[in-house]
């Protein structure tokens, strides 16, 4: 088998060494030095082109370096009739789950106020919240999302959760369907979004439901920028509906240097960094695929395209 990788950010040196260790006979190429397309049985890759796919001929499957596939399905051009699989999990769980806590710690403990009262040379305790009277509602309780659900439940926040279908996790409070929606919201101190993007999720946090938070709760996103309004999250931290944010994700990155994202008192920017694909956690994912598609049997974490995830 032949396997083309494609990359802007990932070094592809680690994902190589790994794969070879355990599939000497792997033809590994690297883009742009592919040889001949005509050889590419399946890709190894994160954001590609549009229309990168179109190249290989006799592709056999698409194997995602990350667990969002939404920019892969956006591309018109990607061939039909390939599988594409995601990565589950690979080590990212436990990393979006330690930057979900921080979020919540972040605007619990009032660290925004006390890094405003550090810039103005103020010494100014602030009276604490109980973690009792801090619920944190999640949106989307899938393989990830659950994992910050367990965590935050272990450090003792009030959680619930938002799904499409009902979900049951030990001492999260359920809620599900568009019906339910309203009450989760009405509960939630600090909104944390773990959707996954698709037509149906794509501006789904925008100024009406961020209007029915409680006035002065807190959003922390470390899905997809496209599920966020980026507009209405400004308008609502300047008319106090929201009292802070903490983004990962962007509508556009990298995020213009003249982003007002970037210089808003009430704003928590990072990079895209709530969990990072690592090479020595996810590639025995790949390799399990690699193995399945070389001995024709069904591949494991499976995209379905109508769906998005």
């Amino acid at each position: 088998m032949a396997l083309a990788f494609y990359s802007e950010t990932d070094d592809p040196r680690p994902w190589r060494e790994a794969i070879r260790a355990a599939l000497p006979d792997l033809d590994f190429r690297i883009a742009p030095d592919l040889g001949n397309p005509s050889d590419i049985d399946v890709t190894l890759v994160w954001k590609p082109p549009r229309g990168w796919h179109r190249q290989f001929p006799n592709l056999r499957a698409i194997l995602s370096l990350g667990a969002g596939v939404d920019a892969l399905l956006e591309d018109t051009e990607l061939p039909e009739g390939i599988p594409i699989t995601r990565m589950v999990d690979a080590g990212m769980g436990r990393q979006m789950a330690e930057y979900a806590a921080y979020g919540v710690m972040h605007f619990h403990r009032r660290m925004d106020d006390y890094a405003q009262a550090q810039r103005e040379g103020r010494w100014t305790p602030l009276e604490p919240v109980a973690v009792r009277d801090f619920p944190v509602g999640i949106l989307g309780l899938g393989v990830l999302g659950a994992q910050a659900a367990a965590l935050l439940v272990a450090m003792g926040y009030p959680v619930r959760g938002w799904t499409r279908s009902r979900k049951s996790l030990a001492g999260v409070e359920s809620f599900c369907g568009m019906q339910e929606l309203d009450r989760f919201l009405a509960g939630t101190r600090a909104l944390v979004n773990f959707l996954p993007l698709t037509p149906e999720t794509r501006g789904f946090i925008d100024g009406a439901l961020l209007a029915r938070l409680p006035r002065g709760a807190y959003l922390v996103n470390l899905a997809r920028g496209g599920h966020v309004v980026e507009d209405d999250v400004l308008s609502a931290l300047e008319d106090g509906a929201l009292a802070g944010a903490m983004l990962d994700v962007f509508a556009k990155e990298p995020l213009s240097a003249d982003h007002p994202f970037w210089r808003h008192p009430r704003v928590v920017v990072t990079p895209h960094v709530a969990a990072v694909t690592q090479a020595e956690d996810a590639a025995a994912q790949v390799i399990e695929n690699l193995r399945r598609l070389r001995d024709g049997e069904p591949l494991r974490g499976v995209v379905d395209r109508a769906r998005g995830y």
